[in-house]
Parts: structure tokens; sequence; C-alpha cells
């Protein structure tokens, strides 16, 4: 008897560990706020920097040899079906997807090349198309998805979810209908990077944590624009000393935006299934009866922490992720952030787009709404040609109202889109077009009301 409650108290001092030591780990290197070169940032986007730093002018040809190697290796996959391949679900989801997606990952190959070689339609490789997603972004999402890929586990395998939705589900479900534990994307968006939450949303999904409405809405809706990113964002457009009320715009505008779009289509069309079909039967972060939700999500967290058998099982995991982001999602974002840009920059297609918007501002009494309109829907095909169109604009409210939806619109095709469609995460191109306008359509009035309360 004595000899089992010694064992007993020892397994709990164990768990309490497994809990603890990587939790808080994983809680510092994703979302604890630190000053790097004189901006806020994560220990974890610090770690990317040095990466992109130590391989300076290496990045590029690295991810140009990852997109060549992928769409190969996919090629040759589909013309023989080697059984090593095929038979393992994790490469063969890699290397022989679809045809749809692997037309996708094709296409991203042959932009790569084209644009890392400078041959071909100059339209493709130019700095602002291809050459901006292959010497800007990729070389970024490459260290992102390294090491976040990696360190992942140290978030999701160890009870951290467990004990941080049974604190948060009475704020996230009323509000949002969606589990406490979403709250931790959030952050991680928020402090470090939208990869990072559309990341760690698809790998939840997958894992059957969320179901497919919370998934699309998380994806879409809490993969915040960094800090760092609202900087640079608000520098472009010669305000940077309106930061602090442009960032409580921001997030007045995205907490509206939260609350509405999720209620509405396509998200609200969503069902609440697991990946695998299954029905979302009941709510496993509601506390039961008798327990607070600190006891509750304490008695979950270890739960959770005591199933972890095996550390080598983590790390293949966080292997798995890293290798199933950079191979599987770099070509995705070449290819379908570079055709955004291409149409973007050579076709007036967003600019027509932009012409319903003019009465809208004309009503929200912001000045040169004809030339604000041009740069409302652009934000689409990527984030930061918004504020690149309207650095010519004199208005000084107009450009701060077209900075604060460009980082409130959320879902640009460069990045955070092709992500979300290279992800696991149920949602459509097109369902990703309707969410960007009516995001654009919500926090339009709020943004401009703070608007004209700061000029």
């Amino acid at each position: 008897m004595q000899d089992q409650a010694i064992a007993t108290s020892s397994r709990n001092k164990a768990t309490w560990l497994m809990f603890l030591l990587p939790s808080l780990l994983g809680v510092f290197l994703f979302m604890a706020p630190i000053e790097y070169q004189d901006t806020l940032t994560i220990p974890i986007a610090v770690l990317a920097k040095s990466v992109q730093a130590l391989f300076d002018g290496m990045l590029t040809a690295i991810v140009t040899f990852v997109i060549s190697l992928t769409a190969g290796a996919a090629i040759l996959t589909k013309l023989f079906q080697p059984r090593a391949i095929t038979e393992n679900s994790f490469l063969s989801g890699l290397l022989n997807p679809t045809l749809p997606w692997f037309v996708v990952q094709q296409m991203g190959a042959v932009f790569v090349l084209m644009t890392f070689f400078g041959i071909g339609p100059e339209m493709i490789h130019d700095g602002a198309t291809g050459g901006l997603v292959l010497n800007d972004l990729l070389p970024v999402l490459f260290s992102v998805f390294l090491f976040a890929g990696l360190l992942l586990p140290l978030l999701l395998n160890f009870g951290l979810l467990e004990f941080v939705g049974a604190l948060f589900t009475r704020i996230m479900r009323p509000l949002f209908n969606l589990p406490g534990r979403s709250a931790v994307n959030c952050i991680a968006s928020w402090l470090g990077d939208g990869s990072v939450g559309v990341l760690m949303t698809s790998k939840q999904y997958e894992s059957k944590i969320y179901t497919e409405r919370e998934a699309a809405v998380i994806g879409t809706t809490f993969t915040a624009v960094s800090i760092t990113f609202s900087l640079v964002v608000i520098a472009q457009v010669n305000l940077e000393h309106m930061f602090a009320p442009f960032y409580m715009t921001v997030c007045l505008a995205g907490l509206a935006a939260a609350v509405i779009v999720p209620r509405l289509p396509p998200l609200s069309w969503k069902k609440d299934k697991y990946i695998d079909g299954a029905d979302l039967t009941e709510d496993y972060e509601a506390v039961p009866a008798g327990k607070t939700v600190v006891s509750f999500g304490l008695e979950q967290a270890l739960n959770k922490a005591a199933e972890v058998k095996s550390l080598r099982h983590v790390v293949t995991e966080g292997v798995k992720n890293a290798v199933d982001m950079i191979f599987g999602v770099l070509p995705v974002v070449m290819a379908i952030g570079t055709v955004a840009l291409v149409i973007a920059e050579n076709t007036p297609v967003f600019s027509i787009l932009g012409l319903p918007f003019i009465p809208f501002l004309e009503l929200l009494q912001i000045p040169e709404a004809t030339a604000a309109s041009e740069t409302i829907v652009v934000g689409f095909a990527d984030m930061f040609l918004p504020s690149i169109l309207a650095s010519g604009i004199e208005s000084d409210l107009t450009r701060f109202v077209i900075a604060a939806m460009s980082v409130t619109q959320l879902i640009y095709m460069s990045e955070i889109g092709a992500l979300l469609i290279g992800s696991k995460i149920p949602v459509k191109p097109w369902e990703l077009f309707m969410i960007f306008i009516l995001r654009t359509i919500v926090t339009l009035p709020v943004i401009a009301l703070m608007g004209h309360l700061f000029f």
C-alpha cells in the first residue's frame, strides 16, 4: 500500500513536470513579448531572424531548391506510384496531392525558377510580383516554419491548451462561439506572426481539437497581424507618431469583425463536424458543477500531459510539422501569391472592384474617396499594397484609414490567404474573398469613426 502511494506521488510529480516545463517553455517561445532590435517581438521570431541573418543571401536559393524538389518528387510519384510514398499517409499527402493541388505545386515551381533565374515574362519575376514573394516573403516563412513547426508540440501536446481552454471558455464562447483555447492562437499571431496562428489552427483541426467551423473562423479571424508588421504599415504612410491610436483602432475594428463576420455566410455555413466527419457532441471545455475553472483546467492539463509516453514521438511530430509546412505550403504561397500580385500590378481588376466603395467612403466622409477606393480591394492580393498606393494621398485621415483597413482585412493572398488554402483548414478561395469583403464592410465604419476622432 505504501509502495503504491509512493508510486502515485512520483507519477503525479512527473506529470506536473511534464505539464509545466514544456508548456512554460512554449509560452516563452511563442508568446513572451521581448524587445529585439528596437521592436517588440517574440523569441520564435528572433530565432527565425537569426536563421535569415545566418544564411543571408542563401535563403532564396534554398527556397527555390525546396519548391523545385517538391514539384519534381511529385511528378515522379504521379508517374511511378512508389509504394514507399503512396502507402505512407504523411508522404502521400505531401508528394501525391490531388490534381488541383498538383497543378498549383507545379505552378509554384515554374514561377520560382523563372523568378530566381530571371527568365520568362517580366510580369512573373518582377520585383513587385514573383520577386516580392521569393525574395521578401518566402525566406521569412521558411525560417518561421522551421522553428514554429519544430517547437509547436510544446503548445499542443503537454496540456497548455486544455488549461487555457478552461480559463477562457467563459469569454470566448459567449463572444465568439469558440473554444477558450483559441485565445492561444490569437496571442501567438498578435505578438509574433499570423503564419504561426495558421499553422497552429491547421494542426489542431487535423488532431480533432477544432471542428470545421471553429478552424475556419479561427484561421480567418484570429490569425491577427503582428504588432511588428503593423509598425511597418503605419510607417509606410508616414504616420509613425500615430501608432498608439492606430493600433487601438485596429484592435477595436478587429473585435467588431470577430463578433460579426463569423455569424454571417460563408463562415456561418460551416458545420460543427471534425475532420473525420464526426459531430461535435458536447463542449469539452465546459466546467462541471462543483469545480472551478482553474481546478478543471489543471485536471484536463495533467490528463493530457500523462498521455505523453515518449519525447521521441513529440520530436518526430515537430519534424513532420516543419517538413509539412516547408515542403507543402511554400509552393502554394509562391503560386497563389505570384498570380495575385500579377493581377494587382498588371490589370485594373482590383481598381474596378473598388469602385462600389466610393459612395461608402463618401458617406463616411473620407477625403479623396476615389483614390482611396483603388486601395480597398487590392489588399486581397497583398496587405502592403494599399499602404504603398496610399503614400501619394495628401489627407492624413485617409492614409490613416487605409493603413488600419489593410491590417484589419487580414486575408491577403500573398501570405495568409495562400497559407489557409495550402493548409488543412476547410476554406475555399471564393470564401476567403467573401470574408475579405465582409471584414472590409464591417471594419471601415469603425476605422472611419476613430479616424475622425483623431484628425
